[in-house]
């Protein structure tokens, strides 16, 4: 990533030049920087977290020490998401294997 040198807010690439979101100022884009970037467009479905109601869960992780509020089953599919701030532990998003019910646990 690279800062704006003027009010420290994240620059967005722009062609061959970085833009400040805030200010809009512009500078050339750091090469050692910009050859680290990753775009949505690049990422695979893999590194993708499914945490909308209609996400497909099967295949994920299971957990099998949590119980389901709606039918008691005890086995559930989970993905982990950080929801909150750098410092806040990460967020478990649940789907239980027989109801589809969904819940999420902070830890």
């Amino acid at each position: 990533m690279q800062f704006c040198d003027d009010c420290g807010s994240m620059m967005q690439p722009e062609g061959d030049e970085m833009v400040c979101s805030s200010c809009g100022t512009r500078t050339g884009k750091d090469e050692e920087t910009a050859a680290s970037f990753v775009s949505t467009a690049e990422q695979s479905d893999d590194e993708l977290i499914e945490t909308e109601e209609g996400a497909d869960f099967e295949g994920k992780p299971t957990a099998d020490d949590v119980h389901c509020d709606e039918c008691g089953h005890g086995k559930a599919w989970y993905t982990i998401k950080q929801t909150g701030a750098a410092d806040e532990p990460p967020t478990r998003f649940f789907k239980c294997q027989d109801c589809g019910n969904r819940w999420r646990e902070y830890n």
